[in-house]
C-alpha cells in the first residue's frame, strides 16, 4: 500500500521530483527575499541613525513599517 503511495503507477519519480524541484525553489525564493530585506532594513535604520532627533520622532509618529524595522533591528530611538 505505502508502496503504491510512492511508485503512483510508475509515475513516482516524475510526482515526487516535482514535488521537491517545487519545494527547493519556494524555499530559495524566501530566503533571498528575506536576505534582502534585512539589507533595507539595515540600510532604513543607519538613514534613521543619522535623522535629528525631532525628525527622528516625526518620522516614528508618522510610520508603523518604521516601528517594525527598528523591532526588527533590536534598537530603540
Amino acid at each position: 500500500m505505502i508502496l503504491d503511495l510512492i511508485l503512483m503507477n510508475n509515475y513516482g519519480f516524475y510526482i515526487w521530483a516535482s514535488f521537491g524541484i517545487t519545494i527547493v525553489a519556494c524555499l530559495t525564493l524566501y530566503l533571498k527575499t528575506k536576505k534582502v530585506l534585512r539589507k533595507y532594513e539595515k540600510h532604513f535604520a543607519a538613514e534613521l541613525e543619522q535623522l535629528s532627533d525631532e525628525e527622528r520622532r516625526m518620522v516614528l509618529e508618522k510610520s508603523k513599517i518604521a516601528n517594525q524595522v527598528l523591532a526588527s533591528q533590536n534598537k530603540t530611538f
